[in-house]
């Protein structure tokens, strides 16, 4: 796996339940605002994916919820692509407040859809060496 990437988060007041820690949902939007986030780092738009018919998927993700997050909290929220040799990939994220407390592990599954096709491409590595700019941003 690459150097794993990161952005900075603060929570914020709305995202919170009634107990005052983040919703859970939440987590998962600060997830996939890092994943994101690390495409455009490396060079791929969501433009770009289109543009070749393809785009990324979500097909499972497992969270380990560790320590409780509040308003205000800043934290970091990593993102690192691990590749097989299929059709498939995991993304291995950790949001982590700034004084060293993980606070959340996400693990997730993915892959490229056919936009046309409506299946899986064949080798995803393959579309994100072609995409990137910077594909050692993937570990590729």
């Amino acid at each position: 796996m690459a150097e794993l990437f990161s952005v900075p988060v603060t929570v914020r007041g709305y995202e919170t339940d009634v107990q005052g820690h983040l919703n859970q949902s939440v987590y998962l939007q600060y997830a996939e605002h890092a994943r994101w986030s690390l495409l455009h780092a490396a060079g791929i738009s969501q433009t770009e994916l289109m543009g070749k018919g393809v785009g990324p998927v979500v097909l499972e993700t497992n969270i380990r919820y560790l320590r409780e997050l509040r308003a205000g909290d800043d934290v970091e929220v990593t993102c690192g692509f691990a590749w097989g040799d299929g059709k498939t990939f995991r993304v291995e994220q950790t949001i982590r407040r700034t004084d060293g407390t993980v606070s959340a592990e996400l693990t997730s599954v993915g892959g490229l859809l056919d936009l046309k096709e409506r299946r899986l491409v064949a080798d995803p590595r393959e579309y994100f060496r072609a995409l990137a700019t910077d594909p050692p941003r993937f570990g590729l």
